[in-house]
């Protein structure tokens, strides 16, 4: 498997944990009482938290199931401060309470959802002294969060860099036409957009247009403009000497948006905590090995203890920290001989060896820049041809019993250069380009190396 670092993120922006927020969730219109800036920065972590978990469960949970995460990390990666029990309840209770009405940004749609509660449900309890959260969500928030078919793409930490209700509000709407061509949001009248970027109940705020654009709207373009990877332009639709209809233009900025470390996100701590990882012990390995690394690893341990042909992870932190020094990344361990009584787990493990051996951080030089040149041959490839690759790839796995559902979402994510999947795509792509032996040493690679 290759030992390459993750692929970067598409936009601009570096770093952070992605949510893919569903089309239907970008407005948010309060119904009942005012929300807090607080308290939907930390719902969209909330969201990205059960969207993590709900993409490696093979089915949809129950409609009463509930997510859980350590409090401090959530109200962390939603960049607040640590906010003690009594605060924290407070922002808990109020999106249990709030009934919002869920607005869609497309041209001539309106409400898509009408009167939902932010949760379903939320309770919070102690475990080994540290305080936890639980909640659970509509089931018609759980289908869209689960499998949304479209969605805008945004990074908590580019989310938790918004100061204001209005900026963080209108930039959800933004990102959903990061990729417009047209790069021009919906043209909607006036009214609309005040009830889109306030926090209180719609048609609270009935002032003037030109008061709500001095206070609320220009601010929210600036802080955007300077803190995300967005640019936006407000557009006035105007019928005589009033403004009637307004939109956006959004651009992608070309330089990126560079932030410094943040404390490790939610979703990394909720995943160690589950195989028995405290987060002292985690953000140690982080420190060491870095979280991109430790992500992939904590996928790699997770399918280990859930493999119940193979014995017991007794001391998930110690598997954890193996895995990172030994250099094993993606899935290789998920190919671990299993004990005697399996064998066509074992057939499959070294079928599975055998199409694409794991690399390793011992491989000389030359091979790894052997991978390396022939990953920018598959990323010359065009849209077409690098399909045709991927899907003979997907075709072959298949036949073998060794597409997993990680590799499947691995493929539907576009990442199709990394991971053991990678692995995959580049010895196939190489064997067919250069014959069986393109990972042999030939004669110009020991000249090469001499030169050297």
């Amino acid at each position: 498997m290759s030992t390459s670092s993750p692929a970067p993120l598409p936009d601009a922006t570096v770093g952070g944990t992605e949510l893919r927020k569903p089309h239907e969730m970008i407005v948010m219109v309060p119904r009942s009482h005012r929300i807090s800036l607080t308290a939907r920065k930390i719902y969209n972590v909330l969201l990205q938290v059960a969207q993590d978990r709900l993409a490696s469960m093979e089915s949809m949970p129950a409609a009463d199931h509930m997510f859980e995460a350590p409090l401090a990390a959530v109200i962390r990666t939603a960049g607040a401060k640590e906010e003690g029990r009594t605060t924290a309840k407070r922002y808990l209770r109020e999106m249990s309470t709030l009934e919002v009405d869920w607005e869609s940004t497309a041209p001539g749609d309106g409400v898509k959802w009408r009167g939902f509660t932010m949760l379903s449900e939320v309770a919070l309890e102690q475990r080994n002294g540290d305080n936890w959260v639980a909640w659970s969500y509509p089931p018609t928030i759980m289908s869209a969060l689960r499998d949304p078919q479209r969605w805008a793409r945004l990074e908590l930490d580019v989310l938790t860099s918004l100061g204001s209700y209005a900026a963080i509000a209108l930039y959800e709407i933004c990102a959903r036409y990061r990729d417009n061509p047209s790069g021009l949001t919906s043209r909607k009248p006036v009214l609309w957009w005040v009830d889109a970027i306030s926090p209180v109940p719609a048609g609270t705020e009935r002032r003037e247009w030109r008061k709500i654009k001095s206070e609320r709207v220009k601010p929210a373009i600036d802080e955007i403009n300077s803190e995300t990877d967005l640019e936006v332009e407000l557009i006035e639709h105007r019928q005589g000497r009033s403004v009637v209809e307004v939109q956006f233009a959004v651009r992608k900025k070309k330089v990126p948006v560079k932030r410094a470390p943040e404390a490790i996100d939610v979703s990394t701590v909720v995943r160690a905590e589950s195989l028995g990882i405290r987060e002292a012990k985690l953000e140690a390995l982080i420190k060491e090995f870095g979280e991109p690394a430790v992500r992939v690893q904590l996928e790699v341990l997770e399918q280990r203890t859930g493999n119940t042909r193979l014995r017991g992870v007794e001391n998930g932190y110690s598997y954890l920290r193996s895995l990172l020094r030994n250099g094993v990344l993606g899935e290789a361990d998920a190919l671990e001989l299993p004990e005697q009584g399996a064998p066509e787990v074992t057939q499959r493990a070294a079928a599975a060896a055998a199409v694409a051996p794991p690399a390793s951080p011992s491989d000389p030089p030359w091979l790894i820049e052997r991978r390396a040149v022939i990953r920018k041959e598959i990323e010359a490839l065009s849209d077409t041809q690098r399909k045709g690759l991927v899907d003979a790839v997907v075709q072959q796995l298949q036949s073998q019993g060794l597409m997993t559902a990680v590799l499947s979402r691995r493929v539907a994510s576009g990442d199709v250069l990394h991971g053991m999947f990678g692995a995959w795509v580049v010895r196939s792509y190489a064997t067919q380009m250069y014959g069986p032996d393109w990972d042999k040493r030939q004669p110009d690679d020991e000249e090469g190396a001499q030169d050297e």
